[in-house]
């Protein structure tokens, strides 16, 4: 737990950023009847019937001290999709960091062995030389400040029902630019000096 809580009170480095890393399932679901615009004093209303069109998956990763964020729609959450998401995070979005030290909570396919199953290993090692991981505890994701900016994603765009990925994507992709553009940040404030003062009585069980 302090590994983590550490890396938050850290200011931000450029060189080697603090990303947390999640995801989670999206349920896609389609309209069957048009909704009924917004009308003076009356809110925009829907049918109750809509089309299952399947799930996808959002993995959303967050530089928490530099108010950055960035959500990759997959259409499943397996070992080559973490993969790949991680690998964009080396290139694309952190081309000139020397280590990349990712939050992430313990599922099994948040692993380096996940590079090798998606790519050759002379890729796969290149990759993983980048990064640097940081686990939550068990029974502790709520260290990982990606949860709580899943949470604004979910209140502020997509808590409506939303029938392909497509549209999904671009939803997405306009909330995730307004808030980068304002460089909107999370006023994280579970510090580890509040963390001992918080468990103290069960300090010595905590896997810290």
């Amino acid at each position: 737990m302090e590994d983590v809580l550490d890396l938050y009170e850290e200011p931000h480095d450029e060189k080697n950023p603090v990303v947390c890393l999640d995801e989670k399932p999206y349920q896609l679901l389609e309209q069957t009847h048009e909704p009924i615009p917004v009308e003076e004093g009356k809110p925009e209303r829907e049918d109750y019937t809509y089309k299952r069109n399947g799930t996808c998956n959002l993995f959303i990763t967050l530089c928490p001290q530099a108010g950055w964020r960035h959500v990759k729609v997959t259409e499943q959450r397996t070992a080559n999709d973490y993969a790949e998401c991680v690998k964009e995070l080396v290139d694309v979005h952190f081309p000139e960091a020397e280590k990349i030290r990712i939050v992430q909570d313990n599922l099994n396919t948040h692993k380096g062995a996940s590079l090798y199953k998606r790519f050759s290993a002379e890729e796969a090692r290149r990759i993983y030389k980048k990064l640097e991981f940081h686990y939550t505890p068990k029974h502790a994701s709520w260290l990982n400040m990606s949860e709580i900016e899943l949470f604004v994603l979910g209140k502020q765009c997509i808590d409506r029902r939303i029938g392909d990925t497509d549209t999904l994507q671009r939803e997405i992709a306009f909330w995730e630019e307004e808030r980068n553009r304002h460089k909107v940040t999370i006023n994280w404030q579970f510090t580890t000096n509040k963390a001992r003062i918080k468990f103290m009585k069960h300090y010595d069980n905590l896997k810290i």
